[in-house]
């Protein structure tokens, strides 16, 4: 079967627009630019500010839930129409989550967001219910998927599959389409237990290589961008610890930190004490196009990393990716499925984790040495195009589609 036979995707989300999730915007769009007519399903109303151009473009296409008195309606019918799908899939929800009622209050307020959106499903009739993410998203579009008698599939991602467990193996073996963004994943999965065999694909996130000017000279020399939710994950603490030890040897730097998040108090409160408040600039969030140019103008683009305390950590950064595309010289350290796409010396340098003398080794190097970040940003550039080029990744994400929506 080839990938013209399909027509027609819905994506379950849990928010549309997403500023963290510019990745899903590029994969609908990709699709759209491939002639699939994509519909999104918002499991939520979008609050925040700042809206990529992207998904303005979308919004057309985007279904947000109505009131819950309207999902408790549509439930009803459809629990008098399909009883065993409906009681089955709610038994599954329950069963299993009954020991974290958070987790379980959040599934069934998803699940029943699902259900008020199966009348307008049934109307699209798409071939494949899909969705991002092994939490919430999936647990609807598994759900949506049986009563509508079509198949489901959904990409896992990071904390979904590494801290979070709604239900991970379940999907894994019942998903028509089960996708993860790295190699490390995949093994971290049948590790863990979960139903990972040969049926699991790899398709990276990607960047859009075509759209994405490659400027590796014009730099500014002494320039270093970090960009990420401040968040234990991204490993920001470290690097402020590291850009202490570059101010003592002497190192002359200026350091931008794109981003929000819960540790903005405690990185800022780090950096005064570190004597950093004239190297460091907190930007905030920022659009995509302020963030792109940056990227154009920094010398080396950092991105630290780690494993937090409860497990979590990144699965291979979007962020990443974009600087790589642009001609930056990148920083990274060696988790989960980053070494699968910087190789140290070859693309980027990449150091541990939680290891601040050798993220500002590695930092200064880069710094005094334009010839050797000219020859990585060539190398992370040439990586980019030939694995993490969003529309090549989608094309094989479409061909896969394909096959399971017309299978049998």
């Amino acid at each position: 079967m080839t990938s013209s036979s399909l027509h027609r995707v819905v994506y379950v989300v849990s928010l549309f627009p997403c500023w963290s999730e510019t990745f899903i915007v590029r994969e609908i769009q990709a699709l759209i630019d491939e002639g699939v007519d994509v519909r999104v399903l918002s499991l939520k109303r979008p609050s925040e500010a700042l809206v990529q151009p992207e998904a303005a473009a979308l919004m057309d296409r985007v279904r947000h839930p109505a009131s819950m008195a309207g999902a408790l309606v549509s439930a009803a019918r459809e629990l008098l129409a399909h009883p065993g799908v409906v009681l089955g899939s709610l038994a599954t929800v329950i069963g299993g989550h009954w020991r974290k009622p958070a987790v379980l209050a959040k599934s069934l307020v998803a699940w029943l967001r699902g259900l008020e959106q199966a009348a307008w499903l049934r109307r699209f009739d798409p071939q494949l219910v899909y969705s991002h993410w092994a939490t919430y998203p999936s647990t609807v579009a598994w759900t949506l998927g049986q009563l509508l008698g079509r198949p489901f599939g959904f990409t896992c991602h990071a904390h979904d599959i590494f801290v979070e467990d709604q239900l991970v193996a379940r999907k894994l073996h019942d998903a028509a389409l089960a996708v993860t963004i790295s190699q490390f994943n995949t093994l971290w999965l049948r590790e863990h237990g979960a139903h990972a065999d040969a049926s699991l694909k790899v398709i990276h996130c990607g960047v859009d290589a075509a759209n994405t000017p490659y400027l590796p000279e014009g730099r500014e020399p002494r320039t270093l961008l970090t960009v990420g939710r401040l968040d234990p994950i991204k490993g920001f603490s470290t690097l402020v610890s590291a850009l202490a030890l570059l101010r003592e040897r002497g190192v002359e730097f200026r350091c931008r930190l794109v981003g929000s998040g819960p540790l903005e108090h405690a990185l800022r409160a780090q950096v005064l004490a570190s004597g950093l408040e004239r190297q460091v600039q907190f930007t905030g969030a920022q659009p995509q196009h302020v963030v792109r140019e940056w990227m154009n103008q920094a010398a080396v683009f950092v991105m630290p990393s780690e494993v937090a305390v409860d497990g979590n950590r990144d699965g291979i950064p979007v962020a990443l990716m974009e600087a790589m595309a642009t001609g930056c010289a990148v920083v990274s350290t060696r988790v989960s499925g980053i070494p699968e796409l910087v190789e140290d010396g070859h693309s980027g340098l990449l150091v541990e984790q939680r290891d601040p003398v050798a993220l500002a080794d590695a930092i200064a190097r880069l710094l005094d040495d334009a010839p050797l970040r000219t020859q990585l940003a060539l190398q992370a550039r040439a990586q980019i195009e030939r694995a993490f080029d969003v529309r090549t990744e989608t094309r094989r994400l479409r061909a896969y589609m394909s096959e399971v929506a017309h299978a049998g």
